[in-house]
């Protein structure tokens, strides 16, 4: 089976509060986009790499990004239109296709391996997600409390989402609109599995999300300049 994922970052993201589009922001003087696509390449098997941006972007997109497994194409007037429009550019020979936001841009590839492992042994829908540590309580319209869920059941579902590619065609090409494309795979009533997420898969949106980003990028080149100095003063030796 041969692996395209397909990054949307075609985004506004007004709540963070940056000039340029969130995907375009900078964490430690590399957009969120650049890290996305940093882990991205690292997965085994992936054979390419569909980036989705606002169209005055594109041609940046291009420039920004050193990968030969990229294609980069203009986003739709919302997310699902977004994916659709990374969809129509798949190359033939894809069989699994991975969704993933660029806003969760320090998910680790295991992640991803994960995902598309479960895609490869046969659910036809999977996605990531976290147990919900807080009480989660389902409201109405006045803000009144009608149910308080099972917390043991809950999950904070994460990206990349993985699927088989003609079970995700099928669930676009039925015209519905959802918030991830897990959500269009239930609407045709499939099974949609979830594997163990992550917590370095959360999604910048706010300014605190970014200084949290801001925070993981610290720490991992700080680790990564103490194993390296590690290493070499032990091969010196």
């Amino acid at each position: 089976m041969s692996v395209a994922v397909v990054i949307v970052a075609a985004g506004l993201g007004t709540r963070l509060g940056h000039p340029v589009p969130k995907a375009f922001v900078e964490v430690g003087g590399r957009s969120l986009l650049a890290h996305a696509v940093d882990r991205v390449v690292q997965v085994p098997g992936v054979d390419q790499v569909v980036v989705v941006v606002p169209d005055a972007f594109v041609e940046d997109t291009w420039a920004l990004l050193d990968t030969p497994l990229l294609t980069v194409v203009s986003g739709g007037a919302d997310r699902t239109a977004s994916v659709a429009a990374g969809l129509s550019v798949l190359v033939e020979h894809v069989d699994v296709v991975l969704v993933h936001d660029a806003a969760r841009c320090f998910t680790p590839p295991d992640v991803f391996e994960a995902v598309v492992a479960a895609v490869r042994s046969g659910d036809v829908a999977v996605v990531p997600g976290l147990p919900v540590i807080d009480t989660v309580k389902e409201v109405d319209a006045d803000g009144l409390v009608r149910r308080t869920p099972a917390r043991a059941s809950l999950r904070a579902v994460q990206t990349p989402q993985g699927f088989d590619r003609v079970t995700l065609d099928r669930a676009h090409a039925s015209g519905t609109s959802a918030t991830d494309d897990a959500a269009l795979i239930e609407a045709l009533g499939l099974p949609v599995r979830v594997v163990p997420g992550s917590d370095l898969a959360f999604k910048v949106t706010t300014p605190d999300d970014l200084d949290r980003a801001h925070a993981v990028l610290t720490t991992s080149t700080t680790t990564t300049s103490t194993t390296t100095t590690s290493t070499t003063s032990r091969s010196a030796r």
